[in-house]
């Protein structure tokens, strides 16, 4: 696994391909974060770093060739305490004691 505090911003992010996807703006809780500059929609994408298949001459290269990578992409900013405060919210409008059964769904 590669060792993300080595990636240096301003990284060009290549395909298996050798398609240009991006440029790293940094390291995002395990994301590799696009630079908008790259974006067509202005906004910033997300890779997730496990399609990191190696750093070669200061670029990173990925297992996906560049337009699988593209469909990869996440431009939904995370917050890292959002998908346990959606749990806790379904919880308290379905509580487990509610009675509902499959029956009364339809």
């Amino acid at each position: 696994m590669t060792d993300l505090s080595q990636l240096l911003p301003g990284a060009e992010i290549v395909g298996a391909d050798g398609v240009h996807v991006g440029t790293l703006d940094h390291v995002d809780n395990g994301r590799l974060k696009l630079k908008k500059s790259d974006s067509t929609d202005g906004h910033h994408h997300y890779i997730d770093a496990g399609l990191i298949a190696g750093v070669e001459e200061g670029r990173v290269r990925l297992s996906a060739i560049g337009a699988v990578a593209v469909t990869l992409e996440d431009d939904a900013e995370q917050d890292p305490g959002e998908e346990d405060r959606l749990e806790e919210g379904l919880e308290e409008t379905f509580p487990a004691s509610d009675p509902v059964s499959a029956k009364h769904i339809s």
